[in-house]
């Protein structure tokens, strides 16, 4: 049985979701902490052959070989330079192949998690043209970030391996 509260800010934080916010080259990336599966330190990842340079290899993950994009270099905005302090973010895949059921998004930094609530964030009105793999530019709390597309972002990864392989 549900119950529907009198007051405004418990109805609020109902609504408000978890979600983390990304360093990369040139940009914030917003996602919802649901979809991080670990954050890990940086390290060399297995080249794949004749793979575009956004995709960098893959990485060894809890018995899984996950890619790891350059997201700054898929979208055009920034050449991602790994170096002291990148980490590694395993996202959860949407797409439900059950053969590549994750995907690695190098950072520059550790992500933050922070409270994502409906009037803290808001379309921002510059949208323009998009980056590759970017739903939208928004405004959270005052700061610019984009909000990722990873059902376009896998999409590119499945095709990129199978193009490599």
């Amino acid at each position: 049985m549900s119950q529907t509260s009198s007051n405004p800010s418990e109805e609020r934080s109902v609504r408000d979701i978890r979600g983390v916010l990304i360093q990369v080259a040139g940009a914030r990336l917003i996602l919802p902490n649901a979809t991080i599966a670990e954050v890990l330190s940086y390290a060399a990842p297995e080249p794949f052959a004749n793979a575009p340079d956004w995709l960098l290899g893959r990485i060894r993950w809890h018995g899984w070989q996950v890619p790891l994009v350059a997201f700054s270099q898929l979208a055009g905005i920034d050449q991602d330079k790994p170096g002291l302090g990148s980490k590694v973010v395993v996202l959860k895949a949407l797409g439900g192949n059950p053969r590549a059921p994750y995907f690695a998004i190098l950072t520059q930094g550790f992500p933050r998690l922070v409270t994502v609530a409906d009037t803290g964030i808001a379309l921002d009105e510059e949208q323009g043209e998009l980056p590759a793999a970017v739903h939208a530019r928004v405004v959270h709390n005052d700061d610019l970030a984009l909000l990722p597309d990873l059902q376009s972002l896998e999409a590119r990864i499945v095709d990129a391996i199978a193009e490599a392989a």
